[in-house]
């Protein structure tokens, strides 16, 4: 049996709960009652995956019905992959230990693109043709993606059947109905696919096929299959009724982010230029407070998790951001929960949050400027000034903080040497500004953190048009912060110039890069996230294999009229809104948030609702 070969190796490797399964809240079927196996896998480590909100979420859905059932799956780590190919244990799901190649779908969440060649290696492993093309007929095996990452999925098209574009909570059951009704028909794959691409939010890649201009351009994208000429995402309108679990599995084994997570709103209305979950994530949705309290409560009584993340891309832009953490914090207090929150606006940071965050968090608070200089951050719509940011961090010192953590990008569109340098005069001013306070933490130093993140242009944001700094341009960048920083009172940490590099290139690439991450994954290339594993080395020598060139995809500028590899994917935000905002960047002008001003993005617009008044 698979279950012995499995727990005859567990004493062998390291976190061996990872891979058993039997966790408090898994769920366990009858596996005669189930017409539909759906194994969710998540193309990186159990430690990872079982962070993942969105895994949890479908999970359960899926779950809620009786003849359904969704496994989990996770990229096992090297020394258990070694003994599974020595062993002939092929990938299999945890709550059933069977062969993940037996089941209906194997779907992929894809929430970063330098996890790519994870997926190769999982299909690999499970015994599944990696292609599709090399897929039978038969209706099973239905290999499916969705995620941030599926917003422009032609670097993984020729490996998927289907992808799912957009939020998952409705689609997805569709699409399980939609294929246990043609099973029962007997239909076959392709016959499948062509019902399948007629549900709104889902991609069939193979009947799409990709035109290109001798210059290496795309001409036009051709239809087949009487498949739709542009496929429009999935949106959840009701928000705060949409389907939300009252319970997770819990872990054996710490995970990274081993708390509940309850999302308190979907979408920003914020607009900043760099941001791409900014834009797909869009409209701005917001949950009624009773409906976070409730589920925060019914997470923590079901799982005994002590901590407890208020998730979304910016929590305290919630409406009611006050009173549910008034809320919050009298029941998390009661029951010795820990409350944590994600980094916080500088603009909307008052003395008054300050104090309800002090009851909750004790360490240094995080704040996220992205630029050195007031034009910079013009440039990039953040919409923050440098008082707002002076007075947040004297708010933060008064109030008995020493400590304070900034988030900044490095190559950003139009960025020069003094950008860079702003960031360290700025760090100097807040220290100097500590110091001149006479109300400060008594017996402390200052200390600033300072994160550098490099830019990658990413599809579906105004940004996409942008070419990315070359490797040279970044580490000048790199050093130059390094020399210009007060070194005695801050601390600077930035991203690996090729991580950042081969990130662009899969964003923005298109299907002639299936060939390459194939290349890339056969020469040995996987967990290309981790910085012990990461081989760029092996990628140059596949793009050379392949004949393309990375820089064509990532320092190149777009123009406004080229057919980009994602235009035929509508993710509510129209073309010309990201045009007029990219040329409103260059003019170092700003855009006002949703809440402000309408500007005009088209998302509401086109799914029949109303912006803001």
């Amino acid at each position: 049996m698979l279950r012995d070969k499995i727990e005859k190796h567990l004493l062998e490797i390291q976190k061996p709960s990872r891979y058993i399964g039997g966790e408090v809240g898994s769920v366990i079927k009858d596996k005669s009652k189930i017409d539909v196996r759906f194994a969710f896998c998540f193309p990186d480590t159990y430690d990872i995956g079982m962070s993942h909100l969105g895994m949890k979420i479908l999970y359960s859905l899926t779950n809620e019905r009786e003849n359904y059932w969704c496994e989990r799956c996770f990229a096992p780590s090297e020394d258990f992959e070694k003994i599974m190919r020595e062993n002939n244990i092929p990938l299999y799901a945890l709550e059933s230990l069977d062969p993940i190649r037996d089941f209906d779908f194997i779907g992929f969440t894809m929430q970063y693109e330098l996890s790519y060649t994870n997926v190769l290696n999982m299909l690999d492993l499970a015994g599944i043709p990696i292609y599709s093309r090399d897929r039978t007929e038969e209706l099973k095996q239905i290999v499916v993606a969705g995620g941030p990452c599926v917003c422009n999925p032609e670097p993984l098209a020729e490996f998927f059947d289907l992808f799912i574009l957009g939020e998952g909570e409705e689609v997805n059951l569709e699409l399980m109905d939609l294929y246990n009704k043609m099973k029962e028909q007997g239909a076959t794959r392709k016959e499948f696919l062509q019902k399948a691409c007629q549900i709104e939010g889902i991609y069939v890649p193979e009947f799409y096929k990709f035109h290109y201009k001798e210059d290496g351009t795309i001409e036009r994208v051709e239809t087949t299959d009487n498949a739709p000429s542009v496929v429009k995402k999935r949106i959840i309108k009701d928000f705060d009724k949409v389907y939300y679990p009252d319970n997770f599995v819990v872990p054996f084994t710490e995970i990274v982010h081993d708390r509940v997570s309850v999302e308190v709103l979907r979408g920003c209305l914020r607009g900043c230029r760099f941001c791409q979950a900014g834009f797909i994530y869009r409209p701005f949705r917001e949950k009624k407070s009773d409906t976070i309290v409730k589920q925060t409560k019914d997470l923590c009584e079901n799982t005994g998790y002590d901590e407890v993340s208020l998730a979304s891309l910016s929590t305290s832009d919630h409406s009611d951001i006050s009173p549910i953490l008034s809320e919050l914090i009298e029941y998390t207090a009661d029951e010795k929960i820990t409350l944590s929150l994600p980094s916080l606006r500088v603009d909307n940071f008052s003395e008054e949050l300050l104090e309800k965050i002090k009851k909750v968090r004790k360490s240094g608070l995080t704040f996220a400027p992205e630029g050195g200089t007031q034009r910079l951050r013009n440039v990039i719509n953040k919409n923050v000034s440098e008082e707002e940011i002076m007075n947040t961090c004297r708010i933060a010192f008064e109030g008995g903080y020493s400590s304070v953590k900034l988030y900044f990008m490095m190559g950003l569109p139009t960025e020069t040497d003094e950008d860079i340098i702003g960031i360290a005069e700025l760090a100097q001013r807040i220290i100097d500004m500590f110091y001149s306070l006479e109300n400060r933490p008594k017996g402390k130093g200052v200390q600033i953190s300072i994160s550098c993140a490099t830019f990658v242009p990413k599809p579906f944001t105004p940004f996409q048009f942008e070419p990315q700094d070359t490797r040279e341009m970044i580490e000048h960048k790199q050093k130059l912060l390094l020399d210009s920083v007060n070194k005695k009172r801050v601390k600077v940490s930035y991203h690996d110039a090729d991580v950042s590099i081969l990130e662009a290139v899969l964003a923005k690439g298109d299907r002639r890069l299936c060939d390459v991450i194939y290349t890339a994954w056969k020469k040995g290339c996987k967990f290309d996230s981790w910085g012990e594993h990461f081989h760029f080395d092996k990628w140059v020598s596949a793009f050379e294999d392949c004949g393309i060139d990375p820089s064509f995809y990532a320092n190149r500028r777009i123009a406004y009229d080229e057919v980009l590899a994602w235009e035929h994917l509508d993710y509510y935000v129209s073309k010309e809104f990201f045009v007029r905002e990219n040329k409103t960047a260059h003019e170092s002008v700003t855009t006002p948030h949703c809440r402000l001003k309408c500007s005009g993005c088209g998302v509401n617009k086109k799914i029949g609702g109303k912006c803001f008044d």
